[in-house]
């Protein structure tokens, strides 16, 4: 599902894309440091819902591959472009 598309996390940052090395979740207890592997694409995020339970979360727009070997899932606004890269 990887794809080319782009997102910009600011004018003037950049772009967010399957390759970038980024942080996800900076300044928080989750932040990790990783490599975008995936771009599910713009969608409106929705749970999901069965007999009036909730059994799914919202979907994120990226996956992430943390160098801790996790994986991740992450909208625009949580990840930064690493500048360390």
């Amino acid at each position: 599902m990887s794809t080319t598309r782009t997102d910009s996390t600011s004018e003037s940052g950049p772009a967010l894309e399957v390759g970038t090395t980024v942080v996800a979740f900076a300044g928080s207890d989750r932040e990790a440091r990783g490599r975008i592997v995936d771009d599910f694409g713009e969608f409106t995020p929705v749970a999901t819902e069965y007999d009036g339970e909730r059994i799914a979360e919202p979907a994120r727009r990226w996956a992430v591959l943390t160098e801790a070997g996790a994986l991740v899932f992450a909208d625009s606004a949580d990840l930064t472009a690493d500048a360390q890269e």
